[in-house]
């Protein structure tokens, strides 16, 4: 059975076609699935194909938001996964959707830092807001990072304590959530 969410959600048939259903829930018949744009936040379909007796699976990845970053669900945790160079530049396109993600109560996340190159106070101020709001709305934050100046930046400025790092994102699933406390 194929749920609708009020998001977008995409099949395609073995026809050639993919029906797509937009926020107002109305359906639409399009040829390929590069004529759908997902939403910010959604996921996109990257390959679908058909079984016998007329099943459609339909395999998802996470849907680029900004160069800067990827959304995703594992877990029952949505996973922020930042990219690249995250300054102020960064900050600016990744901090609306941070905002919107950390405003459900009893959320739980996980950034991944681990495609980053270069991180700044923008990113730290990014970590420390994400960690304030979900500790607000009684909900969950862990942290991947591998970086040696990333997490050399976190231990001096103290966030480290706060929202202790994980090497991978299996080992961040596995541990408590972030603490509570100050400096």
């Amino acid at each position: 059975m194929l749920k609708f969410t009020p998001s977008r959600v995409t099949c395609r048939a073995g026809n050639g076609f993919a029906l797509t259903r937009g926020p107002g829930g109305t359906p639409a018949l399009v040829r390929s699935l590069h004529d759908v744009t997902p939403a910010p936040g959604d996921l996109q379909s990257r390959r679908v194909r058909s079984r016998l007796e007329g099943d459609v699976v339909v395999q998802q990845e996470p849907a680029p938001l900004t160069r800067h970053l990827r959304v995703r669900r594992d877990r029952g945790h949505t996973v922020l996964e930042f990219r690249g160079e995250i300054d102020i530049a960064a900050a600016v396109e990744i901090a609306p959707y941070l905002d919107r993600v950390t405003s459900h109560p009893d959320a739980r996340l996980v950034i991944d830092l681990r495609h980053v190159e270069f991180f700044d106070c923008s990113g730290l101020r990014l970590l420390y807001r994400a960690r304030s709001r979900v500790l607000d709305q009684d909900g969950e934050l862990r942290l991947v990072c591998t970086h040696p100046l990333t997490l050399r930046i976190m231990r001096v400025t103290g966030l480290s304590r706060l929202l202790p790092p994980h090497p991978t994102l299996d080992a961040a699933l596995g541990q408590p959530e972030a603490t509570s406390g100050s400096f």
